[in-house]
């Protein structure tokens, strides 16, 4: 299947989960990611069983903390 994963297209088995996608495309900090998938957002405790489907597009996102 064909997914976009942080703006490129990238080619991956059917049937992967965002936690599987998180270790393969070896995301940095991976307990502190939120994800993103056709601009909804999936819950961590969903990644192991979120599945991922042809055409769709991902993005890993961090939120920062800070301020003065």
């Amino acid at each position: 299947m064909t997914i976009t994963v942080m703006g490129k297209k990238k080619e991956y088995p059917d049937n992967l989960t965002v936690k599987e996608l998180i270790e393969k495309e070896n995301v940095e900090s991976p307990l502190y990611v939120t994800v993103s998938v056709n601009d909804q957002f999936i819950k961590s405790e969903t990644f192991q069983t979120a599945r991922l489907h042809d055409g769709d597009t991902v993005e890993f996102l961090y939120f920062m903390g800070g301020g003065s």
